[in-house]
């Protein structure tokens, strides 16, 4: 008997099917961020300009994409070393224009991401989308919140013609399109007003979506942000405003939670269920906070796998919790980080999956708490390595011990070359 075998018997003592598990998890999506494989530099304006907006990457491992070729051949690279298959998520400032054009963000134009669609379509993949309100020129510092009419006039454009973009995507790829409305608006120091720049980009976002759109194609979110760089006093799409705004516009809107943006004693793995509770559908960024939004590898950690835990215990992963990864690590090998952090949550998903969710709940109902810990415990010692290493098998991924070598082979002979 298999080890894989012998972990299936083991499952199905606790009326776990490992198989229904599996095939659960096959069919599950998670958006693959293009980000980093370039340290979040896009291809609109010089890719060596500064990161504004209160993002910062470290590091200065060889082998950055530089450009579109680069980029997708990375992402290929990441997409034959993941089990099951992801979904892409691109960020407006990845736009490709043809050789001796550009326009400015708030004229981009669904054209301007026909390779991208090629590139999904190839593929099968789906491809979700973000307006991008850093790094650039017309932020004052303040976008959507600027008191300048100007350029909160330049950005709700550029939310416009995103909207239009990811109707584009969806269309074109047979998926919906997750679009997600994040800024760095804020400020360093103390306020002397806090109200004002929120009353304007409340108004600017409502402006945005008054751009037509099909809501079940179409999901545009609004993703809160405790501090960043630059703005360690105040952000204007704080928690509340945005999951206010959110509840407000449900009709329009879902909150998007990064696990990143909350205060360090904050956890969104009790967040999902609370929100569910009030929202038809929610939208996560998958990352690792280290003391602040820094946006590490995920690893199979703790809060990884308690998050994982909620998405499958809320029935999440049947369409109401739309999944991406965020994070951008250049101090190490790019393709390593992209595919450590999507195997381990493909990881934690599983080991969620393998949990006898109904008799948790069922031993919680009764009171009886005491066995609620100790099957709680006992199931971190099941055989759950053996059910992935199966799962990787099954959909043609390399197993843990092995894809690594793939990436050193890679970095040699062509990540290397770059420089």
């Amino acid at each position: 008997m298999s080890r894989f075998e012998e972990a299936v018997k083991k499952y199905a003592v606790l009326g776990i099917s490992v198989e229904k598990a599996l095939e659960k998890l096959k069919n599950v999506s998670i958006s693959l961020h293009c980000w980093q494989g370039d340290d979040v530099r896009g291809f609109d304006t010089d890719p060596n300009k500064p990161l504004t907006g209160g993002i910062q990457t470290t590091g200065n491992y060889p082998g950055r994409a530089r450009n579109p070729e680069e980029l997708m051949a990375d992402i290929d690279k990441v997409i034959s070393l993941v089990p099951g298959k992801p979904k892409m998520n691109l960020h407006a400032s990845y736009a490709i224009f043809e050789k001796g054009e550009w326009v400015d963000r708030d004229k981009l134009e669904p054209r301007h991401f026909a390779k991208w669609v090629q590139f999904c379509k190839e593929r099968g993949l789906g491809c979700d989308f973000n307006p991008t309100f850093f790094s650039h020129p017309k932020c004052d510092p303040l976008t959507l919140s600027s008191p300048n009419e100007e350029t909160r006039k330049f950005w709700i454009d550029h939310g416009k013609a995103s909207i239009r973009i990811s109707s584009y995507l969806a269309e074109e790829l047979g998926q919906p399109c997750v679009m997600n409305i994040w800024t760095g608006d804020g400020f360093k120091d103390i306020p002397g007003d806090r109200l004002g720049p929120r009353k304007r980009y409340r108004e600017s976002i409502d402006a945005i979506l008054a751009e037509p759109f099909d809501f079940a194609q179409v999901k545009p979110c609004v993703e809160s942000k405790v501090f960043g760089i630059g703005v360690e006093s105040y952000t204007a799409g704080s928690a509340e405003f945005s999951l206010a705004y959110a509840a407000m516009n449900k009709d329009k809107c879902i909150p998007l939670m990064d696990n990143g943006h909350y205060h360090p004693t904050e956890v969104v793995s009790d967040k999902i269920p609370a929100m569910l509770a009030f929202f038809d559908e929610i939208a996560l960024h998958v990352t690792r906070p280290v003391r602040w939004d820094s946006d590490h590898v995920v690893l199979f950690d703790d809060e990884t796998k308690e998050i994982a835990k909620e998405i499958v215990r809320c029935g999440g992963l049947e369409g109401s919790v739309k999944m991406a990864l965020d994070y951008f690590d250049a101090s190490i090998n790019r393709i390593s980080a992209w595919t450590v952090g999507y195997r381990n949550f493909q990881k934690a998903l599983l080991f969620a999956l393998l949990q006898p969710v109904e008799e948790l709940k069922a031993l919680q109902d009764k009171g009886n708490l005491t066995k609620l810990m100790v099957v709680q415990e006992e199931l971190k010692t099941m055989p759950f390595a053996d059910v992935w290493d199966e799962f990787c098998r099954v959909n043609g991924a390399p197993l843990d011990g092995e894809w690594f070598r793939e990436v050193e082979k890679y970095e040699e002979e062509v990540l290397l070359k770059r420089n």
